[in-house]
């Protein structure tokens, strides 16, 4: 039997369609990553979403909005962590592809809100309902063990005054959820010509309530000034004497030296600037120790070393690793420590060990899993330092952690990082800049400090202070950072803009399930006068509804 021609060719033609709109669905989902740093193009962010959101809505059917929903998410978290190809490999394409599935829901959503030709009732639902799905997505994906809450939209726009404005109120979810609004609505203004003006008038209702809330926030109250130091050794490497760990702990040791006179409160070093536990090393505590003296400030420095048993340790047996933030005084250590609690996926533990430890041989995942801290911890130097809130790298990404720091009474956030190993790539600058963030929600100024750049200090209000130390600094920076009393929004109230979106999808779904019972339940009208259906026409044994019988 042969295939006519015509159909062999609108086979092609139907495959090369799918093909091209799966090569969409990936392309349009990465182009949000354009908005964060380093291309920092933070005005792209409200219509970045855009092309994706009309490619769903205009899917033939329910099952292919799922698939282009699941491969833009693969897209997009492809695009977020392309930084991490270097060192986990094809894992990275995993991992990506597994994230992605959040999104299917989300295509789904789309579709059946905006597809087809929606009326003003289904566009505004959409205005509410598609935000708030996304928003939902962003909640589950920040789960430490889902890799944490790296690429936040909202976070796209740290630089952005108002946006910080609106973090304070509802942190970065708040940011996230407008951001993602204001893509619905450009996308519903094309996709639905009936419903314009209902999508222009909740526009400007929705962009005049963010306004006041905005103007409203309050803003942080000065409460002293201190002067902090930040000491960034730089890259460590090419010949000389000593194990690079040695190496940087003695340029650090010159760079703090060079501080003496400076009149500085508070000295920090970034993370893993120590890699031998204290106690085992009486003569580091004592270097340090020395340091403090002459500069005539503490030192907070951060120890990435195996504990010996009975200091902290698991027991029974060896002890374990810890990255810990350690305050120095001019005695040495002074018992004050927090040990980091939410670790890296795949490079300080890997989840699922037994499952997934085939990722140790397949890229540069950690061969043993680090240990957790108990719990937060508030240090108090004393001596005229205030109170720090220390985070550990990775946690800064975490809104409830530097929260419950500021709750907790901390005067300052700390945040001791190291992104050498991704140091060449847009990792650095994006992790700098979540420390704006974290000021912001909390109405704390935050010191970010790294062992290889980017080192930045920003106000309780988000806006950084001084420049930042690049990636091809070493050295150190001094900064006057005005401390701030009184409690953010955000921190009184928490993560309520993720509650209200559960609350929307929860709404939209029940009132999609009342309607799918009345059209099909027990309920059900019948008959030629239910409403919106029309008496379809008897067939009779010599004819049809469309052609009577002959």
């Amino acid at each position: 039997m042969r295939i006519p021609v015509a159909a062999r060719r609108g086979a092609r033609w139907c495959v090369t369609a799918r093909s091209g709109r799966a090569l969409s669905a990936v392309g349009c989902g990465a182009l949000p990553v354009l908005a964060f740093p380093a291309p920092s193009l933070w005005w792209f962010a409200p219509v970045a979403l855009v092309p994706w959101i009309l490619l769903l809505a205009s899917a033939p059917t329910a099952r292919r909005a799922a698939y282009e929903g699941w491969l833009g998410g693969l897209g997009f978290v492809l695009a977020v962590h392309h930084w991490l190809i270097p060192n986990l490999h094809v894992f990275t394409l995993v991992l990506a592809a597994l994230l992605g599935v959040l999104w299917a829901p989300w295509g789904l959503l789309v579709r059946a809100l905006l597809g087809g030709d929606p009326s003003p009732g289904r566009t505004l639902a959409a205005l509410a309902a598609v935000p708030s799905g996304w928003l939902v997505i962003e909640r589950i994906r920040s789960w430490e063990g889902l890799g944490g809450p790296w690429g936040l939209l909202g976070a796209s726009q740290w630089e952005v005054g108002p946006a910080l404005r609106l973090a304070s109120v509802g942190a970065v979810w708040l940011v996230s959820l407008l951001v993602v609004l204001v893509n619905t609505a450009v996308a519903a203004l094309i996709v639905a010509p009936r419903a314009r003006t209902a999508v222009l008038t909740a526009g400007l209702g929705c962009a005049l309530t963010a306004a006041a809330v905005g103007y409203a926030a309050p803003e942080p109250r000065e409460a002293g000034r201190v002067r902090i130091a930040v000491v960034q050794p730089g890259v460590i490497g090419g010949p000389g004497a000593g194990l690079p760990a040695e190496r940087r702990f003695a340029r650090e040791e010159e760079l703090t030296r060079g501080l003496v006179g400076r009149e500085v409160d508070l000295v920090v070093w970034g993370e893993s600037g120590i890699g031998a536990d204290l106690a085992e090393r009486p003569d580091l505590a004592e270097r340090l120790a020395a340091l403090s003296r002459a500069v005539g400030a503490p030192l907070l420095v951060n120890v990435d070393a195996r504990r010996p048993s009975g200091q902290g340790a698991r027991p029974p047996g060896e002890g374990a690793i810890f990255k810990s933030s350690v305050l120095i005084g001019t005695h040495g250590p002074t018992g004050d420590r927090y040990d980091k609690m939410r670790l890296v996926p795949f490079g300080e533990y890997v989840p699922a060990r037994g499952l997934l430890g085939w990722a140790t041989s397949v890229g540069r995942a950690a061969d043993e899993d680090r240990a957790r801290g108990a719990g937060p911890v508030v240090l108090a130097p004393g001596g005229g330092a205030p109170r720090l809130g220390p985070l550990v790298c990775f946690e800064s990404a975490f809104p409830d952690m530097s929260r419950h720091l500021a709750r907790a009474g901390a005067e300052l956030l700390v945040v001791q990082s190291a992104t050498s190993t991704f140091q060449d790539s847009w990792a650095p600058a994006q992790h700098a800049s979540l420390a704006a963030l974290r000021a912001a929600e909390t109405g704390r100024p935050v010191v970010h400090a790294t062992l290889t750049g980017v080192s930045a200090v920003y106000g309780a209000g988000g806006a950084r202070i001084g420049p930042a130390l690049s990636t091809r600094t070493s050295g150190t920076g001094i900064y006057d950072v005005p401390l701030a009393r009184g409690s953010s929004p955000y921190a009184r109230s928490g993560d309520w803009p993720v509650h209200a979106a559960l609350t929307v999808l929860a709404v939209v779904c029940a009132v999609a399930g009342a309607r799918s019972l009345r059209r099909s339940g027990p309920f059900a009208p019948t008959g030629p006068t239910a409403p919106g259906r029309s008496a379809r026409p008897a067939r009779t044994a010599r004819g049809s509804a469309e052609r009577p019988g002959r």
